[in-house]
């Protein structure tokens, strides 16, 4: 397992090993701010090359669920900032994900119970929007102007200068899993017939002045993005992603970035073509059988020694394995990640998950 620990760089960060701690939404941030035991949470898993933050709303309508952190207030800024200086107390990296939810918005989730934003004005109609009352269904978004457009593209560099601001190393933007982002990429949720939809070249403008925006207002190398390929989550369903993820990879690749971030779905060929067309450090979540069973240690060796990626992305595994470079560095054993904990609740499968004991590496 030593190609996982070997150290590498991503944008000017230099990191110990290529393990890359994924962005896992938890439900902790209570009033949209994080706390001391979200700064717990990250500083025990500082010892990965690269921690990433959970989505993380950069405007009041970018949010998608209850209890997710902001980051477009100097309140959310200094909340986050408890975070990032314990991780960098502990010798860590961290970024933040910045995502807007889109259409997986709901008025709930707004003061002025405003309808969700998206690029047309088309329901998901495959999920529902958890409250402590019950499930909601999500309405219809409202589809977004040209000058909405413009002022979401300045929300995301408004809060990127906040994650500088609250100490974080870099922002990753989201333009996977079904949301606002990837709306825009996707042609079964993005209708438009404006320069923002259509063609391919068309579909993926929004995301590219994103990133632009983002990499303009931090520098672009301490700005990322991650991608989904054939993703279905959120009712997303591509007919072209083998066109436009290339495409996409190639409009970017001018602006010098931190990092391509690739989560799998069983979209092993299409991975590779991106690894050809992308000239910078490529963070790969590995799935190359798609699925629902989370990526293994030997997934991302395999990755590693193929030249496939240069660092390697785990979810569940840091979730439930705080130290685990040290546990890849031991061979295992492995904590299992309990879902019954996954989404809100206090300290019980959050910063509970034991770490390896003194010589008990099998």
């Amino acid at each position: 397992m030593s190609e996982l620990l070997e150290p590498t760089t991503l944008g000017t960060l230099d990191l110990p090993n290529r393990l890359v701690m994924a962005p896992m939404t938890r439900n902790r941030a209570r009033n949209g701010l994080v706390n001391a035991l979200t700064a717990d949470y990250y500083g025990q898993r500082a010892g990965a090359g690269l921690v990433i933050a959970e989505s993380t709303q950069p405007c009041v309508l970018g949010q998608g669920y209850i209890d997710t952190p902001g980051l477009h207030t100097p309140e959310q800024a200094a909340a986050w900032r408890l975070v990032t200086d314990e991780v960098h107390r502990r010798g860590g990296r961290i970024f933040v994900q910045l995502m807007h939810a889109g259409r997986m918005g709901h008025p709930y989730l707004y003061p002025d119970g405003d309808l969700p934003l998206a690029p047309s004005p088309i329901r998901c109609d495959s999920e529902r929007l958890y409250t402590p009352t019950g499930l909601l269904d999500l309405p219809t978004p409202r589809q977004m102007t040209t000058a909405d457009i413009a002022r979401v593209i300045e929300e995301f560099a408004v809060a990127a200068r906040y994650a500088m601001d609250a100490g974080f190393d870099g922002v990753e933007v989201h333009g996977a899993s079904g949301y606002l982002v990837h709306q825009f990429l996707s042609d079964n949720t993005n209708r438009r017939t404006d320069a923002y939809g259509g063609s391919v070249e068309g579909r993926i403008r929004f995301a590219v002045e994103v990133v632009q925006a983002v990499a303009d207002a931090i520098g672009p190398a301490r700005t990322g993005i991650r991608i989904s390929p054939g993703i279905t989550y959120n009712g997303i369903d591509e007919s072209d992603p083998d066109s436009l993820y290339p495409e996409l990879a190639r409009a970017l690749a001018p602006y010098g970035l931190a990092y391509l971030h690739v989560s799998e779905n069983g979209t092993r060929a299409l991975t590779k073509a991106l690894r050809t067309e992308w000239p910078g450090a490529l963070v790969l979540n590995p799935h190359p059988y798609g699925g629902e069973e989370a990526a293994t240690v030997d997934d991302g060796v395999e990755a590693l020694r193929s030249g496939l990626a240069d660092a390697i992305a785990f979810g569940r595994l840091w979730l439930a394995n705080p130290d685990l470079h040290v546990r890849v560095a031991a061979g295992g054993p492995y904590n299992e990640a309990d879902p019954a904990t996954y989404y809100g609740g206090d300290h019980r499968g959050y910063t509970d998950y034991p770490a390896l004991p003194v010589g008990a590496a099998r």
